[in-house]
C-alpha cells in the first residue's frame, strides 16, 4: 500500500510542478514513512482543512495516507512538552510538505560533488534526500534539539545513509566541514546569519525561508560573493517555523488603551490587509518590527491590528472596517502611530509603480541586511 500511495503522491507533485524530474529518482529511494513517528499532528495543504492527529497504532492506514499526502507533519510541539494528540502547543519540529521540500531542493541547483550544509535536520528526510543525490560524505546537517536529532539519526540510518549529523545551533554554521557549496535551511529566519555566508565559498548558494515580522514568509535564494556578502531574490512563498534563536513574540497583544488616540482614515484597511506580496515587502522594509493580525467578523466587519513584535506593552494600532462607511476609525497608542507608518509605506509602494515580489531582493553583509528594489544599489530603507 505504501508503494501505491507514494506513487500517487509523486504523480500529484509532478502534475503540480513540485517534483522536478531530477528529484523523482531520489524521492522513490527515500521513503517518507521512515521519518514520521507513530503519533504526529498533520497540517493539510488544502485551504480551510483542519489539522488532525494521526496514530499508527490505532489507524495504520490513516497514518500511511497522511504520510503520503502533500501535508506538513508536525513531529514536536513546544520543544517536546506539547501534546501531538491534541495539537496543543507551538510547532517546534516537523517533516515539511513535499510540495515545498522539492522546490527548495531544486532551488539549490546541485552539481555532483557539491558539499551541503543543512540547517535543521528535523525529521531527517531532507538530509537523506540530499545524501541520495550527492552521497552521504557531502552532507552536513545540524539540529539544535538533541531529542529531534537522535530520532532523525535513527531514521536516516534505517534508510542506509550516513551524513555528518551535528547537534548544535545552526545559526552558528559549522566551520569544521566548510567551505560549502550550498546551504539549505529548513527553518525560517528573519535575519540571515552571517555565519552561513562565512562558511560558503564564493558563488555558493543559500536557500532559506525568510520570514519578516510583517507579511508572509518567502523563499530566499542568495548567492555568496567574494567579499563576504550574499545577494539574492525571493523565489516563492514559504511558511516555516522559525530558527529557535530567532523566535519572537508576534501577534496582537492587547493591553491598556488608556491615553490612546482615535482619528479617522479614508484608506480602507482591507486594502492593506489584501495588499500583494510586493507591497508587503515594502511595508516590512519600511516599518521594521511591525506585525499584523486580522480579525474577521461573521457579519463582514474586519479589524486590522498592528503591534510591535517582542514588545509587550509597546505601540499598537487598530483600524476597523464596516460596510457603508466613508471613513474608518483608527485607534493607536505608543511612541509611534503604526497605522500611519504602515499606510504611508503602502502608498509609497504605489508611487513606485506597485512593483511585484520578483522585483525585490535582499543583500546580507557582516554589518547589515537590507532589501532593495530592482538593483542592490536601490535600497529600501525607512
Amino acid at each position: 500500500m505504501s508503494q501505491q500511495l507514494a506513487t500517487d503522491l509523486a504523480a500529484h507533485l509532478t502534475a503540480s510542478g513540485n517534483l522536478p524530474a531530477l528529484w523523482h529518482e531520489h524521492y522513490t529511494v527515500v521513503p517518507r514513512h521512515h521519518f514520521i513517528p507513530d503519533v504526529a499532528w498533520v497540517v493539510p495543504d488544502v485551504t480551510g482543512a483542519e489539522p488532525y492527529p494521526i496514530d499508527r497504532n490505532e489507524d495504520a492506514v490513516g497514518w500511511l495516507r497522511a504520510v503520503y499526502s502533500d501535508a506538513s507533519i508536525v513531529t514536536q510541539l513546544d520543544a517536546g512538552t506539547g501534546d501531538l494528540r491534541t495539537g496543543k502547543g507551538t510547532p517546534t519540529s516537523s517533516c515539511s510538505a513535499p510540495g515545498i521540500v522539492f522546490p527548495m531542493l531544486q532551488a539549490l541547483d546541485l552539481l555532483d560533488g557539491h558539499k551541503v550544509l543543512e540547517i535543521g535536520t528535523g525529521s531527517g528526510w531532507t538530509a537523506a534526500l540530499l545524501s541520495a543525490r550527492l552521497g552521504s560524505q557531502c552532507v552536513t546537517s545540524i539540529e539544535v534539539d538533541a531529542d529531534v536529532a537522535a530520532r532523525a539519526a535513527e531514521a536516516i540510518a534505517r534508510t542506509g545513509y550516513t551524513p555528518h549529523l551535528i547537534t548544535a545551533d545552526g545559526a552558528d554554521g559549522y566551520t569544521p566541514n566548510a567551505p560549502y557549496d550550498r546551504v539549505h535551511a529548513t527553518c525560517a529566519v528573519e535575519r540571515v546569519p552571517h555565519a552561513w555566508i562565512r562558511d560558503t565559498r564564493p558563488g555558493g548558494v543559500i536557500v532559506a525561508p525568510w520570514s519578516p515580522t510583517y507579511g508572509h514568509g518567502l523563499l530566499a535564494r542568495l548567492v555568496v560573493t567574494h567579499n563576504g556578502h550574499a545577494i539574492g531574490r525571493f523565489e516563492r512563498t514559504a511558511s516555516f517555523m522559525m530558527l529557535r534563536s530567532q523566535q519572537r513574540a508576534i501577534g496582537w497583544t492587547p493591553h491598556d488603551a488608556e491615553g490612546a488616540t482615535s482619528e479617522p482614515t479614508t484608506l480602507d484597511p482591507r486594502t492593506i490587509i489584501n495588499a500583494p506580496a510586493g507591497a508587503a515587502l515594502a511595508i516590512a522594509a519600511l516599518t521594521p518590527g511591525v506585525t499584523q493580525t486580522v480579525i474577521t467578523d461573521p457579519g463582514g466587519d474586519v479589524s486590522l491590528l498592528l503591534s510591535e513584535a517582542d514588545a509587550p506593552g509597546g505601540a499598537w494600532a487598530a483600524v476597523d472596517y464596516s460596510a457603508g462607511q466613508d471613513a474608518y476609525t483608527v485607534t493607536w497608542w505608543g511612541q509611534r502611530n503604526l497605522w500611519a507608518h504602515v499606510s504611508d509605506a503602502y502608498l509609497r509602494w504605489v508611487t513606485w509603480g506597485q512593483p511585484d515580489r520578483a522585483r525585490f531582493g535582499i543583500t546580507v553583509t557582516p554589518e547589515e541586511q537590507v532589501l532593495w528594489l530592482d538593483h542592490p544599489g536601490h535600497r529600501v530603507t525607512p
